[in-house]
């Protein structure tokens, strides 16, 4: 097993101030990473030759995920899943709303399994101790089904190299679980994967990488974490924010973990004492990570 290291020296990429910046996502095939700044409704991309681009979304833009059709991407708004096209001009169409009747609650955070089905979660953004959170499943013909309920902040969720194991947190409760995924995507019951203590922080956006290891952005806790599959750590990210948000690989050999961080919640004494708060960061490593997993 790896030993723990923690000598993993972020580097600065673009100190944009994203109040809430999540859901990296790198496209090997554009040599692109995209990511959302969720409550300023915009999603940024970052060109590998540094090129810098911006689209602005009528509400706020929680998440996108690649088709296998190659025909734009799945997204997630506020209030409901879209198909979304960049090129040649930002075209939305609403698909559904899962949502919808439920005051203060928004989608947050998803992930496309090795099986082509997109897992997405909810919270309740007004009251976020109240457990009105839930896991979605949409199957690769459009099938809309409620995986988990009763979860206050869904987050994740990432998923073993052969996808039958997912990962998911409910990031209130500090609580990471695993849970067994069937050939027909139904979940096996939550298994405590990791409970997260005081200073750690609460799991936030996750990957796995080419290993079956397990990043973590620890919302909270100014760190990154990678562990084994039995939820060892591994390795620790030391980062000069509080709120790393989500992470992803990338880079031409896949060995780039890119981090999204984030400001929202804090003061202005605090913003003034974090003043890279809500930057995108890289990290070098020796290990890579998968291209995404795409939906279709």
């Amino acid at each position: 097993m790896t030993a723990h290291k923690t000598d993993l020296a972020p580097r600065l990429l673009w100190q944009l101030g994203a109040e809430l910046g999540e859901g990296p996502l790198w496209l090997p095939e554009q040599q692109r990473l995209y990511f959302v700044n969720l409550k300023g409704s915009t999603l940024h991309a970052l060109d590998a030759d540094g090129g810098r681009h911006a689209w602005r979304l009528p509400e706020y833009i929680c998440w996108i995920v690649p088709r296998r059709d190659g025909d734009g991407f799945m997204a997630g708004l506020r209030d409901g899943v879209v198909r979304l096209w960049l090129e040649p001009e930002l075209r939305v169409e609403y698909l559904m709303r899962p949502t919808e009747g439920k005051p203060g609650v928004r989608l947050n955070d998803a992930k496309a399994d090795p099986q082509g089905r997109l897992w997405f979660g909810s919270m309740n953004a007004a009251d976020v101790h109240s457990p009105d959170g839930q896991l979605f499943r949409l199957a690769t013909d459009g099938e809309l089904s409620v995986a988990q309920d009763g979860v206050h902040i869904c987050n994740g969720p990432a998923f073993s190299l052969d996808g039958s194991v997912m990962y998911h947190s409910d990031s209130l409760l500090g609580r990471t679980y695993a849970y067994s995924v069937g050939a027909d995507g139904s979940l096996g019951p939550a298994r405590l994967w990791r409970q997260f203590g005081e200073g750690e922080g609460s799991p936030d956006g996750m990957t796995v990488d080419a290993e079956g290891c397990v990043w973590i952005a620890q919302w909270g806790g100014s760190r990154v974490c990678r562990y084994s599959a039995d939820g060892e750590l591994l390795a620790t990210i030391a980062m000069p924010v509080s709120q790393p948000a989500s992470v992803a690989f990338g880079g031409p050999d896949l060995k780039t973990l890119y981090i999204t961080t984030a400001f929202e919640g804090m003061s202005e004494a605090q913003r003034a004492a974090e003043p890279l708060a809500g930057s995108l960061f890289s990290v070098q490593l020796d290990v890579g990570g998968l291209p995404p997993a795409r939906y279709g």
